[in-house]
């Protein structure tokens, strides 16, 4: 081992101790690295912005599209988008509009390295789907505003999250 480090080491050591002054440690970071709900909260919020952006930009017939949109899904979500995303290349479909979402609200975060959960509006007014003949896939049926109640896991993401699962929140007001 180079001698240098060692010394500066030394030296950065023994003038702390000469100093009489022994600093606090460094708080402990909670294991999804958020000191706090509100900075937890903030950070999933980004992640399903760049989700939807990621989502808004597929080309069905360009799978290479698809690749944004996995990096912001984990675990069960992940496996469901490829699955979705190829059927739906395979079938021809095309999709139209822009996907939206407001009204995101945290429900609740862990500091155990757990989920964080949110519910959101996802709008999908201008959205529809088409197959290979050029027939609309949308039932009148469809809700033009969604409630979602979606989880978010610790991933290696620019946020520190990725979804984990989204699901209908039936009891939820859009």
């Amino acid at each position: 081992m180079p001698r240098r480090p060692l010394a500066l080491v030394a030296a950065i050591v023994g003038a702390i101790s000469l100093a009489g002054c022994v600093p606090e440690p460094a708080p402990t970071p909670t294991p999804t690295g958020f000191a706090s709900e509100e900075e937890a909260f903030a950070a999933a919020e980004e992640t399903y912005r760049a989700y939807i952006e990621a989502t808004n930009a597929v080309i069905l017939s360009d799978p290479k599209t698809f690749e944004n949109v996995y990096e912001w899904a984990v675990e069960k979500e992940n496996a469901e988008l490829r699955e979705l995303f190829s059927q739906m290349h395979a079938d021809g479909w095309t999709v139209t509009g822009e996907t939206k979402y407001d009204t995101f609200s945290g429900v609740s975060f862990s500091t155990d390295g757990g989920r964080t959960v949110a519910m959101l509006c996802l709008d999908v007014t201008d959205v529809d789907v088409v197959d290979a003949e050029g027939i609309s896939l949308v039932t009148e049926e469809r809700l033009d505003r969604q409630p979602l109640e979606v989880a978010f896991e610790h991933a290696s993401t620019r946020t520190g999250y990725a979804i984990a699962e989204s699901d209908v929140a039936g009891d939820y007001e859009c």
